[in-house]
């Protein structure tokens, strides 16, 4: 990774309920920029929060990250505007892509150092929030989903800070192609053999994985 992977914005935000459809939804998807140096935990950033913490939030997915150089890929596709923190995004990041990230990549972020865990899983409030009801599925087929870090060491992340690698996995597997055996290459036993057996995988991820080898063995 010899190219420079910065910070572009650092987004935060608390549950709110928005009526969608004529109906109530409460999310914690619509996050805002920070300018101001902001203290990372175990959990998340402070004044982050998320409504539904089954599918969200906890160690494995303290931070949310997305790429700014897939914005502009949706603006063409869908003729409107992405901003940073539109994919709910606690860190919007260039110079560092799924296709490029591996799990359990370690990172050195501010005074903070963080682990990739696995792959951003897209919801349907993505879609509801952007009014796009194909969005979820479409972040599946093109790999841009995001991905999460756990949080190693806690410390103090700032917009335009440099992420630098510090340790990556004895087993390189990227964010993208794990996206692809989830989601595209469902029956790949081998490959989901290796990524079951990849120590960093989320908690989530790993149980996900084991249940579909499981199946497909029997």
């Amino acid at each position: 990774m010899n190219h420079v992977v910065k910070v572009v914005s650092v987004n935060v935000g608390t549950p709110k309920t928005v009526m969608i459809d004529g109906k109530p939804l409460t999310t914690g998807i619509y996050k805002q920029p920070v300018d101001e140096p902001l203290t990372l935990t175990k959990l998340n950033f402070a004044g982050d929060g998320q409504a539904d913490l089954v599918h969200h939030g906890g160690p494995d997915k303290a931070v949310c990250v997305y790429p700014s150089e897939h914005l502009s890929v949706w603006e063409r596709l869908y003729h409107c505007s992405f901003a940073a923190g539109a994919f709910g995004e606690n860190l919007t990041i260039s110079g560092l892509t799924e296709e490029h990230v591996c799990i359990g990549d370690v990172f050195a972020v501010g005074t903070a150092v963080v682990q990739v865990s696995q792959p951003r899983q897209p919801c349907f409030k993505l879609a509801k929030r952007h009014g796009i009801k194909e969005l979820p599925l479409k972040m599946q087929e093109t790999g841009y989903t995001g991905f999460y870090f756990r949080v190693l060491q806690e410390g103090v992340v700032t917009q335009g800070d440099i992420l630098r690698l510090v340790k990556r996995s004895k087993t390189p597997l990227s964010v993208q192609y794990i996206n692809r055996i989830a989601y595209i290459e469902k029956s790949n036993v081998e490959a989901i053999q290796t990524i079951v057996e990849e120590p960093a995988l989320s908690k989530d991820w790993r149980e996900w994985f084991s249940n579909r080898l499981h199946q497909l063995k029997r």
